[in-house]
């Protein structure tokens, strides 16, 4: 069976909702806007579902020039609300990174909706990140606001075999994949080390260990049990619970939805 790219996801502020399009431009770190915006709290470390679970309920979409937020019960934060201003640090896992805060309105309009004060960034002209893979550098800013890898890929496959040991299904946005494929054996992707999917060549590095995030019910923002109990029974290595691969890619281009996916190395 051929195999296809059967959905896009792209989520411009890190741990909020994402938008899932037909066709998406790859620049140089990932897909375009992909997780450039961050919330923080006051002292510029970064926030996530990890710890605000309701995250999942914000709303995010590109109108009227730029960024656009919703969340249930607030008014829409127009792009006209993220003014940048002066240039700062943030904190994402251990790296301190350049970045742009985008005003007061913004961080009164996140901190009503958290209820706790925090700020939104975003990554600046002068932001740098790399990729890093066991200690080595893999690509030279090479990420935005990511947990470590510019791609999550994820197969179709793969989640109808998880949906199958559930109690009710779960959607892929749980795991918050950027590319998704079709057409594969459930756990292909665990074996595949290089891709091209459309006219981009992608490369396979590391498993995702999955955190407490696909807990958190999208639609609700509340945290249960499931879907990593049941991963934990039969995707646990060395004491992570496995699922998706990390991803870098090389050069820059258009994948669109139905591109096929050639596997170039691994079986």
């Amino acid at each position: 069976m051929s195999l296809r790219l059967s959905s896009l996801h792209v989520y411009p502020v890190k741990s909020c909702r994402g938008l899932s399009p037909s066709r998406w431009r790859v620049g140089r770190r990932g897909l375009l806007y992909d997780r450039e915006w961050m919330v923080t709290d006051e002292e510029g470390r970064f926030l996530t579902q990890r710890e605000e679970p309701r995250m999942a309920l914000i709303r995010t979409d590109f109108r009227d020039g730029g960024l656009v937020l919703e969340a249930p019960g607030m008014d829409e934060l127009p792009a006209g609300a993220l003014l940048p201003g002066a240039e700062g640090e943030a904190e994402v896992w251990e790296d301190r990174v350049r970045v742009e805060d985008l005003g007061e309105e913004a961080a009164a309009w996140l901190s009503a909706f958290l209820g706790r004060p925090c700020r939104l960034v975003r990554a600046s002209l002068s932001f740098r990140r790399d990729v890093r893979l066991r200690g080595e550098v893999v690509a030279e800013d090479g990420v935005a606001f990511a947990d470590a890898f510019p791609f999550l890929l994820l197969t179709e496959a793969s989640l109808s075999d998880l949906n199958a040991r559930l109690p009710a299904p779960v959607s892929v946005e749980r795991f918050r994949p950027n590319l998704v494929v079709a057409g594969a054996e459930p756990y292909a992707e665990d074996r595949w080390k290089l891709l091209k999917i459309g006219p981009l060549v992608f490369r396979l590095v590391k498993p995702c260990a999955r955190c407490s995030i696909p807990c958190v019910d999208p639609s609700t923002g509340e945290r249960g049990r499931e879907p990593l109990a049941a991963l934990a029974a039969y995707r646990r290595r060395e004491g992570k619970v496995l699922f998706g691969m990390n991803a870098v890619h090389g050069g820059e281009g258009l994948l669109a939805v139905g591109d096929e996916v050639e596997v170039l190395e691994g079986v």
